[in-house]
C-alpha cells in the first residue's frame, strides 16, 4: 500500500502506524527511516543488512518471507497491467485466497468474495 519509490515519514505514519501494534516487532532494512518511525513510535525495530548479503538477524528475524511474497503478488498483479489504488486492498485479498488455496473451485471463489469462508473452515 506504500508504492514504490522511497519511503518516508509521511508514508510510514500514513500506512503503517495504523495497522501496527505496540508490541509488534518491525523487521527492516537499513533505511533510517524505519529506525526514526519506529523510536517515535515505541516499536521494536530489528534491521537485516541486505547491502552486506545478510538476510537473518538474531535467529528467527528475516525478510524472505516478505520478499518472496511480495515477487509473487507483483508478478501475479502483472497479468492486470497496472490497477487502481483503491481496488488494491481487493486484489491483495484476491491473490492471497489464491495463494494459499490452489484448487478452488469457481463456486468457492464466489463464495470467499462474498466473505462467506466456511468452506475454508476445518471442523
Amino acid at each position: 500500500m506504500t508504492g514504490n519509490g522511497p519511503i518516508s515519514k509521511i508514508v510510514l505514519d500514513t500506512h503503517l502506524k495504523p495497522i501496527l501494534d505496540q508490541d509488534a516487532l518491525l523487521v527492516s532494512d537499513g533505511n533510517p527511516t524505519y529506525g526514526a518511525f519506529c523510536k517515535a513510535e515505541k516499536v521494536s525495530h530489528e534491521i537485516v543488512n541486505m547491502s552486506q548479503g545478510q538476510r537473518v538477524t538474531k535467529g528467527a528475524y528475516h525478510i524472505q518471507n516478505v520478499n518472496a511474497y511480495h515477487h509473487r503478488f507483483k508478478s501475479w498483479l502483472d497479468r492486470f497491467h497496472g490497477v487502481a489504488t483503491k481496488y488494491l486492498p481487493n486484489y491483495l485479498a484476491w491473490c492471497r485466497i489464491m495463494d494459499r488455496n490452489h484448487n478452488l473451485t469457481p463456486e468457492q471463489l464466489l463464495h470467499s468474495a462474498l466473505g462467506d469462508f466456511q468452506y475454508l473452515t476445518v471442523t
